[in-house]
């Protein structure tokens, strides 16, 4: 499935580079819209840990939570990483249900995992009476985890490419909780009238996602991607 699963035809996510300064990044993006971050920070370090071999090494034997790839996350499996790896890393099935597919995302061990983070550079702006928290994640192609909201937050990917669609909080999408994101592009997107359609881009290594408080969002991984997210709470 690698390589099969397209990419948006037009990115209409605004694209900024590392001359965005904070006042700026406040101003026009914080509270408002969401914003891709190109050259922000080097996370050559960190990529470098990241690899396949290198995490497996690490972490192989340690238990990772899973989650079922559902707007609600009804349900957590605890495997071996490498166990995720080895048997669950795998395209996504179009007709499987998000309830019945799993997803490494968030649920990380911080004392298992903590050393691995410290490498992490996260994205140098912060909102005003929060505090950041990491949520780190790999999966397959096809994969991805279906409309939500939450609070405000960073998204890079640090392997592979992503793509996003997102919606202002006032915008709910039209879409079934318990189907994968993949099933929504394939079966709801090509209906949607040209004024529905959502906010979308793909995102590549080294770039960041800026995504508002409440704001709507759906990810699908395009390759099998390592990702991590910084989360203000």
């Amino acid at each position: 499935l690698a390589g099969s699963v397209p990419e948006e035809e037009r990115c209409t996510v605004e694209r900024v580079d590392a001359s965005l300064t904070y006042s700026l990044f406040l101003q026009r993006f914080a509270f408002s819209r969401p914003v891709i971050l190109g050259g922000i920070t080097d996370n050559s370090a960190f990529r470098a840990l990241c690899s396949r071999e290198k995490l497996l090494a690490a972490f192989g034997p340690l238990p990772v939570r899973l989650s079922t790839a559902n707007t609600y996350s009804y349900r957590k499996v605890d495997v071996p990483f490498q166990e995720y790896v080895e048997r669950l890393l795998q395209p996504q099935d179009p007709a499987r249900l998000g309830s019945d597919t799993l997803y490494f995302f968030g649920d990380n061990n911080f004392t298992e995992w903590g050393p691995l983070f410290q490498h992490y550079v996260p994205p140098p702006f912060r909102i005003p009476g929060t505090s950041p928290a990491y949520s780190f994640g790999i999966a397959g192609s096809g994969s991805g985890v279906p409309f939500h909201w939450h609070g405000p937050g960073f998204s890079e990917v640090i392997f592979g490419r992503k793509r996003w669609f997102l919606y202002p909080p006032d915008k709910a999408p039209h879409f079934h909780p318990n189907e994968t994101t993949l099933a929504w592009l394939q079966h709801t997107y090509p209906t949607l009238p040209q004024g529905q359609r959502p906010l979308e881009c793909t995102l590549r290594p080294g770039e960041v996602l800026y995504f508002p408080d409440r704001w709507w969002h759906a990810t699908l991984n395009l390759d099998t991607s390592v990702f991590i997210s910084t989360f203000l709470g």
